[in-house]
């Protein structure tokens, strides 16, 4: 064997392994901080649910207005947020977002610990907590890639998927003792210490080791330069659209979880906890596999997409509850599948001085489709039965990723690139999951998607 075969072998060995990324100290950090972070997000999300009802006398509308409060500002601002990635440094500017966050969950802790705590103060820190998730979340998306570099940052990613969606499951749980043990305002005042972790982590990481994108200075026209980055990049407009179809739908699994549970299996409250757990260990499980990949080919995305659409077909055609809680499980797999995988083929096409903009035209999509999903599967659940509207969204699913396919191809044409034909990725993406053939991955002509990884 020659030296020349040798050395990309033991290069593929050194960057194989399921945490490969824990190597690097700067993610080592990051990735602590953003373990206890996370559980305190998630148990402050459940506190703030109940405190809300608590005030309210059990209002479910407004419950659904302090859900719609911090989702608004992302759908209005994110691309703003994006636009701050790529002119700030990325660190600095986490360090200001989550020190902000932090105080937001202090206001709110001691407001309730003092009795004075009102719903419109609810309203009031949910919406400023999204106005500055719009700047946080795609900063911190965009700045794994400066701490990882492209080679661990499918890893970097899906374990980042992976400890979030524990802390789904615990963040909860722990939340759940802690409101019969101690009430929900000493919760928020966890969460701000938790937020922390994260800042003693960037505020600890060596500069020397990380690799900055260059600054992009102040100029008109910024936010219309990105979206028409990503409208003239098929490679990036694939992901970008196969998520923004699956996320109306994401919301739907949890809605028809709690539908599918009281109304067609009658297995009470209990029941809608076990089958979110089943589709958290799911995501879980799907996020382990996709981070011993050491590269996330379209395959997977397409792949992921068709099953997520199939299991939420299959789980509104079993015929017991046993065997929906199982059927929860491929699907979570599937769906965490899709978000890694269009979350790194992004962020490997996007050229350094525009990755910020990009992920924030991803999250916003991302993040667009919640209010739409669960509206609905509500509907649909009135008028057929949830059975039937879970088969609907399902179908929808599928549908939704030749729509992509269809969309991106003609864009690919426009621009002089030839991509696989719909039917023919499609019909590639369901014989694999069968066992037989493969997507081949394809390229843009020229351009920096190559240069950058893409």
């Amino acid at each position: 064997m020659t030296v020349a075969a040798v050395v990309p072998e033991e290069a593929a060995a050194t960057r194989a392994g399921m945490f490969r990324s824990l190597r690097n100290y700067n993610y080592r950090l990051f990735a602590a901080g953003g373990v206890i972070s996370n559980v305190g997000s998630w148990m402050q999300r459940t506190a703030q649910d109940w405190l809300v009802l608590s005030l309210t006398g059990g209002s479910g509308t407004a419950l659904g207005i302090t859900v719609a409060l911090q989702f608004l500002p992302m759908v209005l601002f994110g691309l703003w947020g994006g636009m701050l990635a790529d002119r700030y440094p990325k660190r600095r500017l986490l360090v200001v977002a989550d020190s902000l966050m932090g105080l937001l969950a202090l206001v709110l802790g001691l407001l309730t610990v003092t009795g004075t705590v009102q719903v419109w103060h609810v309203y009031l820190m949910a919406f400023l907590l999204g106005v500055i998730a719009c700047v946080e979340v795609p900063t911190r998306q965009s700045f794994v890639v400066e701490m990882v570099g492209h080679d661990d940052l499918s890893n970097a990613i899906a374990l980042n998927s992976s400890t979030f969606n524990l802390a789904r499951v615990v963040g909860p749980a722990l939340a759940g003792l802690a409101i019969n043990w101690i009430g929900t305002g000493p919760i928020f005042i966890v969460n701000a210490v938790s937020f922390g972790a994260v800042i003693t982590g960037l505020f600890l990481m060596r500069a020397a080791e990380l690799h900055p994108a260059e600054r992009v200075a102040r100029a008109k026209g910024q936010l219309r330069e990105g979206l028409r980055y990503v409208a003239k990049r098929p490679d990036l407009l694939l992901p970008i659209l196969v998520v923004a179809f699956a996320a109306i739908f994401t919301q739907s699994v949890a809605t028809a979880v709690a539908l599918m549970a009281t109304k067609v299996f009658d297995a009470g409250s209990s029941a809608f906890g076990l089958g979110s757990s089943a589709l958290a260990l799911g995501a879980v499980t799907g996020a382990l596999l996709a981070a011993r990949r050491v590269q996330l080919s379209r395959r997977f995305l397409l792949l992921g997409a068709v099953l997520f659409g199939v299991f939420q077909v299959l789980a509104g055609l079993a015929p017991g509850f046993v065997f929906f809680l199982l059927l929860l499980i491929p699907a979570g797999m599937a769906l965490i599948t899709v978000n890694t995988t269009a979350n790194a083929t992004v962020q490997h096409g996007s050229s350094p001085e525009m990755r910020g903009r990009v992920m924030g035209i991803y999250i916003l999509v991302f993040t667009a489709g919640t209010p739409v999903g669960a509206p609905l599967v509500g509907w649909l659940s009135e008028l057929a039965g949830p059975r039937v509207a879970l088969v609907v969204i399902g179908l929808t699913s599928i549908v939704g990723v030749g729509l992509a396919l269809l969309l991106t191809r003609l864009v690919a044409i426009r621009q002089g690139v030839a991509p696989p034909r719909p039917a023919q990725a499609a019909r590639r993406a369901l014989q694999t999951a069968v066992g037989g053939l493969s997507i081949r991955r394809w390229r843009p002509r020229g351009g920096d998607a190559a240069e950058s990884g893409g």
